[in-house]
């Protein structure tokens, strides 16, 4: 067999084949992620019609999800950086495939908030252990650009939303969780065999538990950084923005511009979602490349994004024209994606080696209690008849608030 570690970088730590390899398996993976999370919200009045329930119920959905996965994030980011990285992650896509075949079966609001609940805690583990695994094989002028490829599929994931509004119309919501449950399972199956940590990692994984790991000792070392708990600040309140949009925009086009649901939902996802993908690429590149004359260019980059992103948010919530809020929205996920490709990297400078998986679900915990918290809100503001244009323009003020924090934080240590 050929030597593994004679293949993740070369002297001048350049990853080769089988560290781009992974990032391309993961794709998939990612892509899987957030498409079993985000078609709900493009289904939503054929889910209604079968399961009767309040618009305060049906963001409940999305909420209870957010909520547990943001729980348990910290937990479960920890577990990838003490224990075999590529293990949890082959798990937690089994699960959660497993848990998206199972949803399709609820026939009443209490069992499908159940499934929401149980994908919650099996996705969880995901994000945080394929983002440290990247990083552990993209060590030197690739990790924004590869950390970018990876969030590539990510974006693939919420463009393709649409497709579960058009396959609940043309068959039943219940359809779309069938199919891609079982695509998740035959997947898993695939990538079990062939995803394996970075040397150093699974030298330590195969032996034992790597001792110097401690979740206590791990959460008073981040802590301790105030250049972390600013990036904390900054992912909590883009949680705010980011989901709000997410969960609602799908409904703000229906009914703003009186469409139907497979429309709302395709300018909602597919539109801004296939821009962001390209985003996620020219952040990570544009981010690499800079790095090379400004060591701040991985905070630089994400908060430039966010100052382009506010005005368009603001504008496309407020315009009566279609075209133009469709195209603020593209130009928000366009620059929104430059955090998505960078924030693993600005862990990578701020936070110890060790605890870069439980850093990162550190974030995910503020970031989606926060959007969870907000999502739900927004819903009972809609029963009381509380427009989505202004949870938008609330939305772009958030992101103005980002920015600060980015340019805010100091760097304390190299990659």
């Amino acid at each position: 067999m050929t030597d593994l570690k004679s293949e993740i970088t070369t002297a001048e730590n350049k990853p080769t084949a089988r560290a781009w390899l992974f990032v391309a398996m993961l794709c998939l993976v990612g892509c899987l992620n957030y498409l079993d999370r985000i078609m709900i919200t493009t289904m939503r009045s054929s889910i209604v019609e079968s399961i009767p329930m309040t618009d305060g119920q049906f963001g409940l959905l999305t909420s209870a999800f957010l909520w547990v996965y943001g729980l348990l994030s910290p937990f479960a980011g920890y577990m990838a950086d003490r224990f075999n990285r590529s293990r949890v992650i082959v798990f937690s896509l089994l699960i959660w495939s497993v848990v998206t075949w199972l949803t399709a079966h609820a026939s009443t609001f209490p069992e499908l908030l159940a499934t929401r609940v149980l994908m919650g805690i099996s996705e969880a583990c995901y994000i945080p252990a394929a983002l440290a695994l990247i990083s552990d094989y993209h060590r030197g002028s690739t990790r924004s650009l590869a950390t970018g490829l990876h969030m590539t599929g990510i974006m693939a994931g919420q463009s393709l939303g649409f497709i579960g509004g058009m396959l609940a119309e043309n068959h039943s919501w219940n359809y779309a969780f069938s199919l891609f449950g079982i695509v998740g399972i035959v997947y898993t199956l695939i990538l079990a065999p062939v995803l394996k940590d970075a040397p150093e990692r699974s030298d330590a994984s195969d032996s034992g538990p790597e001792a110097s790991v401690n979740l206590m000792d791990g959460l008073a070392n981040l802590f301790r950084s105030a250049a972390f708990r600013r990036a904390l600040g900054f992912w909590g309140l883009l949680g705010v923005a980011g989901w709000m949009i997410v969960g609602w925009l799908p409904t703000f086009y229906k009914e703003h511009f009186n469409l139907s649901q497979s429309k709302a939902g395709l300018y909602a996802t597919g539109y801004i979602h296939t821009v962001g993908l390209a985003g996620v690429l020219a952040g990570g590149w544009l981010a690499d490349q800079w790095s090379s004359t400004n060591p701040r260019a991985r905070l630089l980059v994400p908060a430039l994004g966010m100052l382009v992103s506010a005005p368009c948010v603001f504008l496309g919530s407020t315009t009566p024209d279609l075209t133009i809020a469709i195209g603020c929205f593209m130009i928000y996920a366009f620059m929104k994606a430059f955090s998505d490709a960078n924030m693993m990297p600005i862990l990578c400078l701020i936070a110890d080696p060790r605890y870069r998986a439980t850093g990162y679900g550190i974030l995910n915990f503020c970031s989606c209690i926060i959007g969870g918290i907000g999502l739900y809100a927004a819903g009972f503001l809609r029963d009381g008849n509380i427009d989505l244009s202004i949870m938008f323009r609330l939305s772009a003020l958030a992101m103005l608030l980002c920015a600060g924090l980015l340019f805010s934080i100091r760097l304390q240590k190299d990659e």
